[in-house]
């Protein structure tokens, strides 16, 4: 496990919790649009400054009784084998624990869930379920039915969660949202919409996209909200 960022406080990426966010590096995704390259791309990775497992809990330690939460992220942290080991310690701190997920492997997700390992996942839902886009960000060995899998699991509700997308000019139109909406939502389903930030994408020429009109992304809001117990834009 390669922790390669931590935001020491954040009052808004874990719902209602004064948190921190750890950055595990690696990802089993290739999304052209990606913001992260540094914790994606083994190349950036390798020049990525670090943090032992120390240094981590010992800044945790120090902030016992300071912030409440820690939000989990990547890259995706489900490819690390000793992942539930590391939650496990965070847990034993007294933190609760927030999972920044793609959904590709949906069997550690159950097992995060059932172990109490996690208290809130925040999955990624990249586009509509039958859009060419999975099939091409996808590394080998993750099927679109482990997405779904995922997905069909958080909405049981075995967990507090949300759905997100982030919203990408070129790659996503409204019927992607409509067609999303139909395959996530449901009377318990918060979902959000974010805006794609063009910098230092994994692919360069994303770099040169503009970002959607806020009010174009407040009509699809509008527009598929119906389908959701909470739909919001971020």
């Amino acid at each position: 496990m390669i922790i390669a960022g931590l935001q020491k406080t954040t009052l808004i990426d874990y719902p209602g919790k004064i948190a921190c966010v750890v950055f595990l590096a690696g990802c089993n995704f290739r999304c052209n649009w990606c913001y992260s390259s540094e914790l994606v791309l083994p190349l950036k990775i390798v020049n990525q400054p670090r943090f032992s497992e120390k240094e981590f809990f010992d800044f945790l330690r120090e902030r016992q009784g300071l912030l409440e939460g820690v939000v989990v992220c990547g890259g995706e942290p489900t490819i690390n084998k000793d992942l539930p080991q590391f939650l496990a310690k965070i847990k034993n701190l007294g933190f609760a624990i927030k999972l920044d997920t793609n959904g590709s492997n949906p069997q550690i997700l159950k097992d995060l869930v059932d172990t109490k390992l996690i208290d809130y996942v925040a999955m990624d839902i990249k586009t509509s379920p039958d859009s060419e886009i999975y099939k091409n960000i996808m590394q080998e060995g993750i099927k679109m039915e482990d997405i779904k899998e995922s997905a069909g699991f958080l909405k049981q509700g075995n967990v507090d969660w949300e759905f997100r997308t982030t919203a990408v000019n070129t790659i996503h139109t409204k019927e992607d949202f409509q067609k999303i909406a139909q395959w996530i939502g449901g009377p318990n389903v918060k979902y959000y919409l974010q805006n794609f930030r063009p910098e230092k994408t994994i692919d360069p020429e994303f770099e040169k996209i503009k970002p959607f009109e806020t009010k174009f992304l407040e009509e699809v809001v509008k527009e598929i909200s119906p389908h959701f117990k909470l739909c919001q834009l971020r």
